[in-house]
């Protein structure tokens, strides 16, 4: 099997902005791109030394019909949702979430 090259369209850079309860992260890509990509594909990437940054995090809000998949390279994160599913993401570890027909996330 040969491995054919491609050749890149274009780089973009991330977009510094802020998300859920004012967590400042960087889009990589999203909407602006959102006509090109099938399916649905967003990546955010989230550092910064500074814990007031995330503290607030992501209150709840709904996920429908799609999937998400959190790497946490450095730190921690707790996630919860309506269905009783808690838990704590650790450093160099990740969650896959399937949100199926609708679940309450934060």
């Amino acid at each position: 099997m040969s491995v054919k090259s491609r050749k890149i369209e274009t780089s973009l850079p991330g977009r510094e902005t802020q998300d859920g309860a004012g967590v400042r992260l960087t889009r990589i890509f999203g909407q602006t791109l959102q006509q090109r990509l099938d399916p649905f594909l967003m990546l955010d990437y989230f550092r910064s030394d500074d814990p007031n940054d995330y503290i607030r995090g992501f209150p709840e809000h709904p996920h429908r019909g799609f999937e998400t998949l959190t790497i946490l390279l450095q730190g921690r994160m707790r996630h919860r949702d309506n269905r009783g599913h808690e838990g704590v993401i650790e450093a160099e570890g990740a969650q896959w979430m399937l949100a199926g027909r609708g679940i309450i996330h934060s």
